[in-house]
């Protein structure tokens, strides 16, 4: 929790310095704040900045931040900041870190804060050296840890505070350090001014655009549609109801069609022994640096740690072994809707990397391989159905190198999928065959139906071939991220919460109250109509709100369909519909309007797969030489390549392509610029100039060429 302006107030009372305190209206940036000090006339004052830098480090290792206290009008330069200081990569500190560091929020963000950090060691203290060059008359204006104050201190009674931190800061020339950039730097300056100008446009809704800064932009979406909230436990997030229809969507389809096959749903408890998570290493091994486990009850220690299930294969196992008897028993089908907990990593990112998801996770067991290989590919291509038919998105379909398959499993397929903003492959779901390697740890066996009559009791046994396969709320990123533009979300209409929004327009003061009345009980029976056919309607009824505002209000939120009825539109007998995909606007007679706007919600649905799947298209690109490779994979491609299948190739490729200068890329500092790994072979394999054994070499050594593998960067 946030330390209070007064407990600010008090740890410099302590130090003997009494600051002016001046309350106004809670601010979101240094313009808002000093418009609402403009008539503090009674002190002479300078309105400073205080930023919070994140260096680039080691993904198990503590965040050492960087504190910058600047004059507001002083240019700093994060990557100029970060060599002089020898730090790689400093990037604005996302809000978890604020959070969990120093115990604050962005907007009120200032050097007392640092009385918040428990390891003051671990920060990077910076003040520029033009403020501390101030007289002491001309006072300096901070937040005291919440924006709806300032305070006035001098020079010195912010050097004093420091000294009673123990806490030298290093003092820098901010203009000399952006003199001394290289001249490349000022050319990449234009394009960051052109899109702030873009942004004041965007006031009503997002303060980014999704090209101007795609991390802030994904964050603004979420949250300024509603989609989710921030939850006080880094790296969990609240659901709110427009998120979680989307999956409620997915599990209802996906449901049937598991059903249909046979598959029984089931609910195991989330707590594990760590002796039987412990039965299968490698399993575990894969797993071990996310597992979160309970050591306390009350007040007093667990006799043994129980874990959190981070999947569910040797929470299942034993009572399979249990529960299937006899040949007879198989398939042997189930599946669970739950969520699970990971905890390893120190930079959560919504619905892409949370450490708590919600998933299904199926379980099945067959004779033979055969029935096995069978489900795995049925599972896969309902997977694949859930991403096209419902999100509007396409995947590429197919299986995971040997390093990258599941722990413990015998080979694992994947759905891909692409986020054009960024260049990036993401994990939409995986179906695993895990072979008999569990069933032999587990000891689930049936007796053979096809042994001879004369072999012995042990001989006539077999272990079962066992299947498991997950889909997470991770599809929902994947839409966000992909279909979403500046105005906010977009969602296809087969997943939206509300398809059709309807929308009273042409009133004006001079419209008397029946004839609001006439157009207000209009909008309410078209919203009734549609809902009788089947259209999830809501007519937008609200008097306080102008029609231009309930428009920014539902593009937020990603609604397909707005149909707008005014006066003329009613003498016409029409409506007139916009699509949010396309903005595009055109009027649909009223008596035929339930079909109308089903054919359009169609469309739209249509439309927005074919755009996604030419954009995935346009950027997989064949790379036959390795001079070829690290280009494309900067220019935000996925690489289909000739490749050996090699454990140590894939890892150099990685490595090589790591070292890569990738100047001019955006870099998201949670989906870090990286190597290039390996995505699928696809089960698609070219057919134009295919791999010709003996003769194709891979593109990254001097072996044999395998097949070809798609290749490229990953969240």
């Amino acid at each position: 929790m946030a330390t209070s302006s007064q407990a600010v107030l008090e740890r410099l009372a302590q130090l003997q310095i009494s600051p002016k305190v001046v309350s106004h209206d809670s601010v979101n940036d240094n313009k808002a704040w000093a418009e609402a000090l403009k008539d503090t006339n009674d002190v002479a004052f300078e309105i400073t900045k205080t930023l919070i830098l994140k260096p680039k480090t080691a993904k198990t290792a503590t965040p050492t931040p960087v504190v910058v206290v600047a004059l507001d009008s002083t240019e700093v330069n994060a990557t100029a900041l970060g060599k002089k200081l020898s730090l790689k990569d400093c990037r604005f500190a996302n809000e978890d870190l604020l959070k969990e560091t120093f115990s604050i929020t962005k907007e009120a963000v200032s050097p007392f804060v640092l009385s918040n950090v428990k390891e003051l060691d671990l920060v990077h203290l910076v003040v520029d050296s033009a403020l501390l060059a101030l007289p002491n008359e001309k006072k300096l204006a901070f937040h005291p840890s919440t924006s709806d104050k300032s305070i006035f201190v001098t020079v010195d009674e912010l050097k004093k505070y420091f000294e009673s931190l123990n806490k030298e800061p290093v003092e820098i020339d901010f203009k000399a350090l952006a003199a001394a950039k290289p001249p490349a730097n000022d050319g990449a300056k234009k394009p960051v001014k052109a899109a702030a100008k873009k942004e004041e446009f965007n006031q009503m809704g997002l303060g980014c655009t999704k090209d101007g800064d795609f991390p802030k932009w994904y964050q603004q979406v979420l949250t300024k549609s509603e989609m989710l909230e921030y939850y006080d436990v880094s790296g969990c997030y609240i659901l709110r109801p427009l998120a979680y229809n989307i999956w409620k969507e997915i599990t209802n389809f996906f449901d049937e069609a598991i059903t249909e096959m046979g598959v029984e749903d089931t609910y195991f408890p989330m707590f594990v022994s760590n002796r039987v998570l412990q039965r299968e290493k490698d399993h575990i091994e894969g797993f071990a640096p996310e597992v979160a486990w309970v050591t306390k009850a009350g007040s007093s220690d667990l006799e043994e740690p129980i874990a959190i299930r981070p999947t569910s294969e040797t929470v299942m196992y034993p009572y399979f072994a249990k529960w299937i008897r006899s040949h007879r028993d198989l398939p042997f089908r189930i599946n669970q809707w739950c969520s699970v907990v990971r905890w390893e990593f120190k930079n959560p990112q919504p619905f892409l990397r949370t450490r708590e998801f919600l998933w299904q996770e199926g379980h099945t067991a067959h004779l033979t391989l055969e029935d096995a290989d069978k489900e795995v590919k049925q599972i896969l291509d309902l997977y694949a159905q859930v991403y096209n038919d419902l999100l509007a998105l396409p995947v590429v379909k197919g299986v995971k190198s040997e390093k990258e398959k599941f722990a413990g499993g015998y080979y694992t397929t994947t759905v891909e999928g692409y986020i054009p903003a960024t260049g990036r492959a993401i994990q939409g779901g995986t179906s695993h065959c895990l072979g008999q390697n569990f069933s032999k740890m587990f000891n689930i066996t049936v007796e053979d139906p096809n042994a001879p009559a004369t072999a012995n009791e042990e001989a006539k046994k077999i272990h079962v071939w066992q299947n498991s396969w997950g889909l997470s709320t991770r599809t929902i990123g994947v839409l966000v991220m992909t279909h979403g533009d500046d105005k906010g979300l977009v969602l296809p209409p087969r997943v939206a919460l509300i398809q059709t929004v309807i929308v009273p327009c042409g009133l004006t003061v001079k419209t008397t109250k029946e004839e609001s009345d006439k157009i207000f009980d209009a909008c309410q029976e078209v919203a009734s109509r549609l809902k009788k056919a089947g259209i999830k309607s809501k007519a937008d009824l609200r008097e306080n709100y102008t029609p231009g505002f309930k428009f920014n209000h539902w593009e937020m939120r990603g609604v397909p369909l707005r149909l707008e009825l005014g006066p003329k539109d009613l003498q016409k007998q029409q409506a007139t519909l916009v699509r949010r995909d396309t903005g595009v606007r055109f009027s649909v007679p009223l008596d035929n309007l339930e079909q109308s706007v089903k054919e359009t919600l169609d469309t739209i649905q249509r439309d927005m797969l074919e755009r996604a799947t030419k954009k995935m298209q346009e950027n997989i690109v064949r790379v036959e030489k390795w001079e070829d490779f690290c280009p494309n994979l900067n220019k935000k491609k996925l690489l289909l390549v000739p490749w050996c299948d090699r454990t140590e190739c894939e890892d150099d490729i990685k490595e090589r392509s790591a070292k890569v200068a990738t100047e001019g890329e955006e870099e998201d500092e949670r989906a870090p610029s990286m190597g290039a790994k390996s995505l699928c072979k696809p089960f698609e394999q070219p057919t134009e100039n295919p791999i010709v054994p003996g003769v194709t070499k891979c593109v990254a050594c001097d072996h044999d060429a395998k097949h070809f593998m798609l290749f490229g960067r990953s969240y």
